[in-house]
């Protein structure tokens, strides 16, 4: 009954100072709206981004590097085991590219109940005749079906099916600019010349466009087995496996064993691409900062309402704690209302969040460099409507709890008798 009556007293004053108490609502909706839309939006931004790397990057890269032997024959001797021996430019041997044994880490591969998946991949440096003139770039021989279902392939192919250069003998994918200069079509034949001098026919059946410009330039994609023909390799050849796996964040430690257990190079995504992680960790700070400061704010102007609540209605205060409320009640009192506007506003404030993010989602956004987006990224995810919340309730707590504490140590003699 005490709470209930509480409550009633409660309302009673929020009525009474309904202008207020709407402002102070609208300063936590208008907190609330900003930061469930600024998460969304920077969020989706950040998964955009990053997807331009990440869908296309390997989490762990197996390749043969090369470099040279560190077992020089100074070493071995035994007439210069007591020495110091000073060697330099030294070069790099004859060692091959491909990886060996490349069926067998496949086939342990396959066994890793850590690996979603894993693909073959061939990288040659190429030449791209244009007239008399020569382009450099990178043919990339790759499992195409596995690219399309581990590395969304599919997706940065704008025009023509990825899946004919599996179909169709001696064909090739174009990177979009690179196209562009060689001013090659789908249909067309296009020379290459490899870093041996052999030169090759190959017809255009699509366009490849990441997004990222530089990359472009360069790259283009046949089959394995084209590759394997245009540099004149047996069919064991391999200079890359691409592994994902079921956790990203696995990746530097499967890395780690992979090196010594296959004893090739092994290299992590986080490792490959730490400007990208260190950027979108950057922008989630500046977006949760940004968001946490509005709702701050909000919580500021309650905090100067319910001050002013207080001065005005002390003769109120008196009566209450003369008809025998306590301190404590009162205190009840200021919380109640302070944690009314709060719900109040963070109500309001999701539903126009969701809202101003469904907007944002439907604004057309098209540029050549991102043919797969067409709208701006926001991300959905309920984890900010919840910290929204939580927020916007510790926020008006706090902006209550100092007000509604005055006011349980007013003294009515004090008030009584100055009246």
């Amino acid at each position: 009954m005490k709470i209930k009556l509480l409550v009633e007293i409660s309302v009673t004053m929020l009525r009474a100072r309904l202008k207020q108490t709407l402002v102070a609502a609208v300063g936590v909706t208008f907190g609330i709206t900003m930061f469930v839309a600024l998460l969304s939006f920077m969020n989706g931004l950040n998964d955009l981004l990053d997807g331009l790397i990440i869908n296309r990057t390997a989490h762990v890269r197996l390749y043969q590097e090369i470099e040279p032997n560190k077992n020089q024959p100074v070493y071995l001797s035994d007439k210069y085991k007591d020495t110091y021996n000073f060697i330099s430019s030294i070069k790099a041997n004859n060692a091959r590219q491909a990886i060996y044994n490349a069926a067998k880490i496949m086939n342990a591969l396959k066994q890793d109940k850590r690996v979603l998946g894993f693909s073959r991949k061939i990288s040659a440096q190429v030449f791209f005749n244009d007239g008399a003139v020569d382009i450099t770039g990178v043919m990339n021989g790759i499992d195409v079906g596995q690219e399309i279902s581990l590395y969304k392939f599919k997706d940065y192919v704008v025009d023509g099916n990825p899946l004919d250069i599996n179909q169709i003998s001696n064909s090739i994918i174009l990177g979009k600019p690179l196209a562009k200069k060689l001013l090659a079509g789908i249909g067309d034949i296009i020379q290459i010349t490899t870093s041996s001098g052999e030169r090759f026919p190959l017809k255009v059946v699509g366009y490849y466009q990441s997004g990222l410009a530089d990359f472009d330039k360069t790259q283009s994609f046949v089959s394995i087995s084209t590759v394997q023909k245009v540099l004149g390799k047996a069919n064991n050849y391999v200079t890359d496996i691409q592994v994902k796996l079921h956790e990203l964040t696995l990746a530097p430690l499967v890395a780690k064993e992979y090196r010594s257990t296959f004893q090739t190079n092994a290299e992590d995504i986080q490792t490959a691409n730490a400007q990208f992680e260190t950027g979108s960790m950057v922008r989630n700070i500046i977006s949760y900062t940004v968001g946490i400061v509005l709702l701050v704010v909000a919580g500021f102007g309650i905090y100067n309402i319910l001050n002013m609540m207080i001065y005005e209605k002390m003769d109120t205060i008196a009566i209450l704690k003369a008809t025998g409320f306590a301190g404590n009640d009162v205190k009840i009192i200021f919380l109640l209302i302070s944690l009314s506007i709060g719900v109040f506003g963070c109500l309001l404030g999701l539903i126009f969040g969701n809202a101003l993010s469904h907007v944002i989602d439907n604004i057309p956004f098209n540029t050549p460099a991102l043919p797969t987006i067409k709208t701006y990224p926001i991300d959905y995810n309920p984890l900010y409507y919840f910290i929204a919340v939580l927020f916007s309730l510790v926020t008006t707590f706090m902006a209550g709890w100092f007000p509604a504490r005055k006011a349980s140590k007013v003294d009515p003699g004090v008030i009584i008798r100055g009246k």
